[in-house]
């Protein structure tokens, strides 16, 4: 049964009770936690400045992959990431459907806990654009907008050995740590879609940057490429050489 609340930012843009109830366990447990600790979340639209001079910061989706949950779709999470000073410090993404939590604290690794255990984490060793499988994703407004990100698209899928689109970045940049995928990018995306990934990827040894290779920083929306680091300056490469052909 599909339990769609209401829409938010367009006709694909859902929200479901379940991220709210969701929502709200996460808020009570971490305000209870950390009371002095600043809190940005998606589904209320939440930034409780009451910390503004906090140096933490919780970034918080409770269901990433709204679109396909409510379509029975097995490919969503929850993702929970802290900043220090805008940097990132934890990250946890957690998917119930495979009951797998990868998680990664600064300085301490990036780990895979699930049936089989507790897993170190690393990127993959691909080296070459065209042996890489890619992930990125599509904004809401791309039925009105022309920033859609679709030539970058089609321009990946002639260089690479694949492109997959899941609709739950949290996720996706979770397998890049994993070395389940090589790459991903996407444009447009909030804060709380990718603080966490963010931060496992970093300790799994990958690298994160915006579109065109500068330092990427977090923000209320945000682009970025994230690798395992040995094809960045590849996928850098395309995403420019489509960005010449629009100017």
């Amino acid at each position: 049964e599909r339990k769609v609340v209401s829409r938010k930012s367009s006709v694909v843009d859902l929200l479901t009770e379940h991220d709210q109830a969701a929502e709200s366990i996460i808020l009570e447990r971490l305000k209870e936690a950390f009371p002095n600790h600043r809190l940005i979340t998606e589904e209320s639209a939440l930034d409780d400045k009451r910390s503004d001079n906090s140096p933490f910061t919780w970034y918080i989706d409770p269901l990433d992959g709204t679109n396909n949950f409510t379509h029975g779709y097995p490919v969503f999470c929850s993702s929970i990431a802290l900043f220090e000073n805008g940097q990132p410090a934890i990250g946890v993404v957690y998917d119930p459907m495979r009951d797998e939590c990868f998680l990664a604290a600064a300085g301490q690794g990036a780990y895979l806990n699930s049936a089989n255990g507790n897993k170190r984490l690393r990127v993959s060793q691909t080296r070459e654009l065209v042996d890489s499988l890619l992930a990125t994703g599509f904004p809401y407004d791309r039925h009105t907008s022309n920033d859609d990100n679709l030539a970058q698209h089609g321009a990946f899928l002639k260089k690479a050995l694949g492109v997959r689109r899941s609709g739950s970045a949290a996720l996706d940049l979770a397998y890049v740590a994993a070395g389940r995928l090589d790459g991903f990018w996407e444009y447009r995306l909030s804060s709380w879609d990718v603080a966490a990934g963010v931060c496992i990827i970093q300790e799994a040894g990958g690298t994160v940057s915006g579109i065109e290779g500068d330092h990427w920083r977090i923000s209320p929306q945000v682009s970025l490429i994230a690798s395992n680091g040995r094809i960045h300056s590849a996928m850098i490469s395309v995403l420019a050489k489509v960005t010449e052909q629009f100017e």
